[in-house]
């Protein structure tokens, strides 16, 4: 098999894989999924993701929820098909695996996140019809409400971005009910929280991403991987790619961002409030490990 065959005949690669036809390689791929290197005849490679056995989702073992890896890749074409920034090309779309390019690792560097920054100004500029996608959603292991909508955005990103995440850690504990009580505050007052910016039309975003999200290869370029991509409002990436540490050479990837799309004004002051969204998903997923930094958030919104 080699990559030719395999995105002419994407369904015969489990087949190869179960009687050991491909040289498989397991990779570091993240908290969700079993990652792959897969070398191919031709001495290509691909990066697959499948679903690991006692996952938290309740699914059987290797079987992924329907549509997870459906939303992946629709995810990724449609954010590459904006022709801005790098985007892995999908090579086989399957119900409990998805695989992509393979694209060598390499080292962040101000050129490259300068290059970045203007990309992602780009992928946003191209737009979306309508807050939320066309396909079923998905955020890490979770479900995620995707139905279009026209907005207004801030009543759009209450609904369908914080409440779902913040009723399921309730469910699951990890917020106690004065948290809830504090979150729902924003929820119901946001907004006052939104500022200038509120009223910008649907803008293609990555829609989950966090430093780790963003890949740097080796060719120099910065590409995005594992979106959770639907329209939302640009600011929502930028606020993400802050969380965990912040991204490598941040302050250049905003430099290079400007560079083709100013920014509103105050925007950093609602860097909080946009990443409540995926603080609550980490809440929601992995328990109240997470519960300060959704409540920093909530505090440092309020202040405004």
């Amino acid at each position: 098999m080699d990559l030719a065959y395999l995105r002419q005949h994407p369904h015969h690669l489990p087949t190869f894989l179960t009687h050991q036809r491909i040289r498989e390689t397991p990779v570091a791929g993240g908290s969700i999924c079993q990652a792959s290197r897969l070398t191919l005849d031709d001495g290509t490679s691909v990066f697959t993701k499948t679903w690991p056995s006692g996952s938290q989702s309740g699914e059987p073992a290797g079987k992924a929820p329907d549509g997870f890896f459906a939303a992946e890749a629709a995810g990724l074409k449609w954010l590459r098909d904006a022709g801005a920034v790098p985007v892995p090309e999908v090579i086989a779309d399957l119900p409990d695996m998805l695989a992509v390019e393979w694209i060598d690792g390499g080292t962040p560097s101000p050129e490259a996140a300068e290059d970045f920054g203007r990309g992602l100004a780009a992928l946003h500029r191209s737009g979306a019809d309508a807050f939320g996608a066309p396909w079923p959603g998905y955020i890490g292991a979770l479900p995620m409400p995707n139905a279009p909508s026209p907005g207004p955005w801030p009543e759009w990103f209450a609904e369908a971005r914080l409440e779902p995440f913040l009723r399921a850690s309730a469910d699951h504990g990890a917020l106690s009910a004065a948290d809830v009580a504090a979150v729902s505050q924003v929820l119901r007052d946001i907004d006052r929280y939104a500022g200038p910016a509120a009223g910008e039309p649907p803008a293609r975003i990555h829609g989950d991403l966090w430093p780790g999200n963003v890949h740097w290869a080796a060719s120099g370029r910065a590409y995005l991987i594992d979106p959770a991509a639907h329209g939302g409002h640009r600011e929502t990436d930028l606020a993400t790619l802050a969380l965990f540490g912040g991204a490598p050479q941040l302050d250049r990837i905003l430099a290079g961002y400007r560079e083709v799309w100013p920014l509103a004004p105050d925007w950093e002051r609602r860097v909080p409030l946009h990443q409540l969204h995926l603080l609550l998903v980490h809440t929601a997923m992995f328990g109240s490990g997470y519960r300060e930094a959704v409540l920093s958030a909530v505090r440092a919104t309020v202040r405004q």
